[in-house]
């Protein structure tokens, strides 16, 4: 399970070095694609299809299902790393995610956001903030959930 977050740079070529904590659990055979609140996801290949299964629920029939396929499956790329654990981060994703030069890998158990670091910085604070009140409503939600 991953855990915690890194500090990495992207370098002139727009490579980015996944920390080798991160690579040894995902394996080499990666997605990167566009994911919430304007970061990236950094994902196994088998994880990643297990993980839009669940999503869409194979349902094509709604709206909100084929706008999801939209938004991750056209926004998603298939990657290897190097030997040096790097992989070329796409141009369409590096605008989405206003990637620069600092980014963050926030490690989520099987799945990784990369960040803008200063966006990162923001959303943490946010996240920070809104901590007692998040799993209060999460706690309601499963006590309507158990009747």
């Amino acid at each position: 399970m991953l855990l915690g977050y890194y500090t990495a740079n992207i370098d002139d070529k727009w490579r980015l070095a996944v920390p080798s904590r991160i690579r040894r659990e995902l394996g080499q055979e990666l997605v990167v694609a566009r994911w919430y609140e304007g970061c990236l996801l950094l994902i196994g290949k088998l994880s990643w299809q297990e993980m839009v299964s669940r999503l869409t629920g194979g349902i094509m029939a709604t709206l909100s299902a084929r706008d999801t396929d939209r938004f991750l499956l056209a926004g998603s790329f298939e990657t290897e790393l190097d030997k040096q654990g790097r992989f070329v981060v796409p141009v369409e994703l590096r605008d989405y995610a206003y990637l620069k030069n600092e980014v963050i890998f926030a490690a989520l158990g099987d799945k990784i956001e990369i960040w803008n670091k200063k966006n990162w910085e923001e959303r943490e604070k946010l996240v920070i903030n809104q901590a007692s009140e998040k799993v209060e409503e999460l706690y309601r939600q499963n006590k309507k959930g158990e009747k």
